[in-house]
Order: C-alpha cells, then structure tokens, then sequence
C-alpha cells in the first residue's frame, strides 16, 4: 500500500514508522521546502493516494491538513499498533497516534491531533483539532484540551479541568485548574503566565 507523508523533519520520520507498522510499504515523504524530497505540487494530482500528516508545529498541520482536502486528498489517521483505544473512542482524520498511548473510553480525538509516545488520554476527555499532546502526559477524566493546543512533555491533568484553545502548557506543569485561551502557563502548580498571539 502507498501513502504520502507531508513533513520529512524528524516528526514525519516518526510518522512514516507508524505507517510501516500500519502496513504501508511504499511510503513517500514529501516536503515544500529546500531538500530532495518531492514537493507537495509534484504530486497534487495523485489523489487517489492518501496523505497522513508529519509535521509537528499545530498552526502548519492545520493549513497543510486545509491544503490537501482543498484539493481532494484523504488524509488518514494513523494508530501504532502498540496504543491501547478503548471503547466509544472517536478519532478524526489526519490524527497520529504513536506509541504506548493509551486511550481510554469515549474519549474524544479531533482532526490532526497529534497523541505522543506513551501519552493518556482518560475517558472521556475531549482534545480538540490539531492540538499536540506530548510524549508522557496523563489526562485524567473528563479533561478538554481546546484547538492548536501544545502540552508540554511529561504534564499532568486532573479530572474535568479545560484548558483554552490556542494555548502553551510547559513541560512538566500539574494542571489544576481551567487555563484560559491564547496564554501560556507552567509550573506546579500551573499558572498562567502571560497571553500569547494566537494570530
């Protein structure tokens, strides 16, 4: 099977790992900028082949995502066969699921989100489009991560908090309570820091 991974950093090296374990074996990385890889345009007419999404910085997954559906490409999520998906759970398209995650029942994962390695996602918790939840994060029930929202390596969460759209939680934060949209907060526990542009 073929697919094309848009992003040939490291994200979308980890990527089309994941898809070699979801059984593709003609697996094109394509790339817009300065390399050898094939650009987006060399390709633009091959539709019938789908693109999964390897590019790690939320605001671009979200326009390449824009990009590639404007023109008529499926793009797929992926999920490393060692993630444990419980019942009810729903996924969107262009999701990335890496291993050792864990997500459990009825939660909800938007389109593009990227869940990171060894990540948990706990029932019924909502990540909404194109967020990015970093390796080792443990959300705990009923939590809402809004959109274009990074939680940093190894954060925790606790049951029912919701953190804002377009917001920056540093590494290492225990999350309390509700953090509002466009700000960026750390710490144990996290506070709010300051606002950030979310143009």
């Amino acid at each position: 099977m073929k697919i094309y991974i848009y992003g040939a950093s490291g994200h979308g090296l980890v990527v089309a790992d994941i898809a070699k374990v979801c059984g593709y074996s003609d697996i094109i990385l394509i790339d817009d900028g300065y390399n050898p890889y094939p650009s987006f345009n060399d390709i633009r007419e091959d539709i019938a082949t789908p693109i999964a999404l390897g590019v790690g910085d939320n605001r671009v997954r979200e326009r390449l995502f824009n990009r590639v559906v404007k023109v008529g490409f499926r793009v797929i999520s992926l999920v490393h066969d060692s993630a444990i998906i419980g019942s009810g759970v729903e996924i969107g398209d262009g999701a990335v699921i890496m291993p050792n995650v864990v997500v459990n029942a009825r939660a909800k994962i938007g389109r593009g989100v990227i869940l990171n390695s060894g990540s948990i996602i706990e029932h019924e918790s909502i990540i909404d489009d194109f967020a990015h939840i970093s390796p080792n994060v443990a959300l705990a029930g009923n939590v809402k991560v809004g959109k274009i929202t990074q939680i940093g390596i190894g954060s925790c969460i606790i049951q029912g908090v919701s953190i804002g759209d377009f917001c920056m939680v540093g590494a290492g934060s225990v999350v309390v309570d509700n953090i509002p949209n466009s700000t960026l907060s750390y710490g144990n526990p996290c506070r709010v820091i300051r606002r950030i542009n979310n143009g």
